[in-house]
């Protein structure tokens, strides 16, 4: 009968030991502040016309740096593209899965019971024609005047298992990304 009321305090006691976060997950690091910039400044802010030419232009500068559209949404003035490659030479040192290491392995037992046993065994490491890949995906926001990019790395082993995920949305590239929309773009009248 004691037990039971030891076990419920030794339950509460835990109990108070839990903790809540204090912040909400954030994006870290923190998105640069060259990753929302302002577009041409349209004679209407309303105008659809300027956020589709402003889109149509992103679009072009994705595709010509290696990226494949994956959704669009014009009326939200929305873009996501990705870009995947291959990582060579991206390993674990310490993962012998892939064969990294001594590449061939041999192992073995002595074992004494009712009988004497030996074994010798050997294998050549598996993972061989998968490589590891990278996967970049791009998110643009066109809304009143002003361009939003996100832009997201994540890196995957040769058993295609998540081994990094991280924001970059830097200044270096958000930067090249506003010098080439501000390239492409033309300025309305001008043709």
């Amino acid at each position: 009968m004691k037990a039971i009321p030891l076990s419920i305090t030794c339950l509460l006691a835990l109990a108070g030991c839990q903790t809540v976060p204090d912040r909400l997950p954030q994006a870290e690091p923190a998105p640069a502040a060259a990753c929302y910039f302002p577009t041409d400044p349209p004679t209407d802010q309303s105008a659809p016309d300027e956020t589709l030419s402003v889109l149509t232009a992103s679009i072009d500068v994705l595709e010509a740096w290696g990226f494949s559209l994956e959704t669009t949404d014009t009326e939200l003035g929305l873009v996501s593209a990705s870009r995947e490659r291959e990582l060579i030479g991206y390993y674990d040192r310490y993962d012998y899965d892939y064969g990294y290491g001594s590449g061939f392995r041999l192992f073995g037992g002595f074992g004494i019971g009712r009988g004497v046993g030996i074994g010798v065994g050997g294998s050549f490491g598996p993972g061989f024609g998968q490589q590891p890949v990278e996967v970049e995906r791009v998110s643009l926001l066109a809304r009143d005047g002003h361009l939003r990019i996100s832009r997201g790395i994540r890196r995957f082993d040769h058993l295609g298992d998540l081994r990094e995920s991280y924001s970059a949305s830097n200044d270096d590239f958000c930067g090249r990304f506003q010098d080439a929309l501000s390239s492409s773009v033309t300025p309305q009248g001008a043709s």
